[in-house]
């Protein structure tokens, strides 16, 4: 019989909240079944029922046959739940704690996203109400320069007008010191000579002229004073417009620019807990991939004394069956008979290994893909659901080997089967909370060895059964 095995300390008991060993996660009692929601798996296990939904609907004959047999529900129930069992148990791969810091580094990081982008698109905003700022300003600018010309030409039309108006005063008082049009007609009758007559008579004609135009060109200067009067009214309706638009498009960029720097610090605020965030789950990622390690050190380290064993074992049970052949054909030859055939020595006696808990598996044996270490580990046992305190009985006739604490498989127990169908068989019990059986006792099948429990890196009460052949791991169903 090997003694304890190297490196193993009783005394060690880390409390860790993952099972590693197993590659998968654990809850309290039925761990295949409750998972928290929010994590990866749940979206997984969704686009599983869905997908095999859709595969159990196009299974069925669009018009079955009168002789065909219509599928059992319950069933075809139990096959889904059983794949969506298995999807679980090969994608819910990482310790709660790490799900928990990946999950607020991928929120902190889709938080981080949407601020930059708010923050890109104010910085937009921000930019196009400056240049509307400097377009308004410009507007506002020719605006008013439009409204000083407009009033410097009503100036100009209410001077020219004056000017016009003193004109025409003029020839209005000419007229009415005249006082009428018969001026010809006395300069006749003085007798004055004919030619004084007709330049008498042209330059009345010439007044009278006069007094037309200076009336013409006044109510030309006051159509044009109204209609300058008018441009004015309208170039200020236009400059308060731009005035009114400037302040609008100033009011625009000062809140935006605020805008701006509200989103700019929340952005640096996210990013720092992003970070934090970030170093968070890259330690709890390292802590995953260190007691990983360690584990496959652990497997490599069993599995080494166990081959050795194994080869012991073996051969010893050749020198047993060889002494054994031996002494029968010795006594078949006094006995003048025939020798008999001499079975293998050793082993359980029952050839076959039985359930060490009643209870149903919630993990297969099988590989995983680590969702966040991304590579495919083996879950190198079955997981039997197992409540704190449930007994859990050897699988066969054996001894026990070894018993002791592991950070990852928690409390171990290992039983020697001895040689059964010419293998070499040791099971093993891992995360018992108590030990019953102790080192160098010989143990019947279904006896309690040892209680049930969520020791070393587990998340839930259950017990993780190991199968070693010849001193590998194997899939333990194929002796159950």
């Amino acid at each position: 019989m090997v003694p304890h095995f190297p490196g193993a300390n009783p005394r060690k008991r880390g409390s860790i909240k993952r099972d590693d060993s197993t590659g998968t996660a654990t809850t309290p009692y039925q761990r295949s079944r409750t998972r928290p929601p929010g994590r990866q798996t749940v979206v997984a296990a969704c686009c599983l029922v869905l997908s095999l939904s859709a595969g159990v609907l196009a299974a069925v004959p669009s018009a079955p046959s009168a002789e065909a047999k219509p599928p059992d529900p319950a069933a075809k129930k139990k096959q889904l739940d059983a794949q969506l069992g298995q999807q679980k148990a090969d994608l819910d791969d990482a310790s709660d704690q790490l799900g928990k810091s990946v999950a607020a580094y991928n929120q902190a990081e889709t938080k981080y996203q949407a601020v930059q982008v708010r923050y890109a698109a104010a910085q937009g905003q921000l930019a196009a109400a400056k240049a509307a700022d400097a377009v308004a300003a410009g507007k506002l600018a020719a605006a008013e320069a439009a409204l000083r010309t407009a009033v410097s030409d009503v100036e100009a039309g209410e001077k020219l007008i004056a000017e016009k108006r003193a004109v025409a005063g003029r020839a209005v008082r000419s007229a009415y010191q005249q006082q009428n049009s018969l001026v010809g007609l006395s300069i006749a009758l003085r007798g004055a000579a004919p030619a004084d007559i007709a330049t008498g008579m042209q330059i009345q004609r010439n007044v009278f002229g006069i007094q037309s135009n200076a009336i013409t060109n006044l109510n030309n200067a006051q159509a044009e004073l109204a209609s300058r009067r008018v441009k004015v009214a309208a170039a200020e309706k236009a400059s308060e417009a731009a005035r009114a638009e400037a302040a609008a498009t100033v009011q625009r960029v000062t809140e935006l620019t605020k805008q701006v720097a509200a989103d700019k610090a929340e952005a640096a605020a996210v990013a720092k807990v992003k970070l934090i965030a970030f170093k968070a789950a890259e330690k709890e990622k390292n802590s995953e991939l260190a007691q990983y390690n360690s584990l496959l050190r652990e497997r490599a380290r069993v599995e080494a004394l166990l081959i050795a064993r194994a080869k012991a074992e073996k051969a010893a049970a050749a020198r047993r069956k060889a002494a054994a052949e031996k002494a029968e054909r010795e006594k078949a030859r006094k006995e003048h008979r025939p020798p008999r055939n001499i079975p293998d020595p050793g082993g359980s006696g029952g050839g076959r290994l039985s359930y060490p808990v009643s209870s149903y598996i919630t993990s297969p044996y099988g590989m995983r893909f680590h969702p966040v270490l991304h590579y495919w580990k083996l879950h190198d046992g079955t997981d039997f659901r197992a409540p704190c305190g449930t007994p859990v009985r050897a699988a066969a006739d054996g001894v026990v080997t070894d018993k002791y604490y592991n950070g990852g498989y928690g409390n171990r127990l290992f039983v020697s089967h001895g040689v059964m169908d010419g293998r070499s068989i040791t099971t093993v019990y891992n995360h018992l909370s108590k030990y019953k059986a102790h080192v160098g006792e010989r143990v019947r099948r279904g006896e309690i060895i040892a209680w049930s429990g969520t020791t070393g890196y587990s998340t839930g009460c259950h017990l993780h059964f190991m199968v070693y052949q010849d001193g590998n791991v194997i899939n333990p169903m194929k002796w159950l």
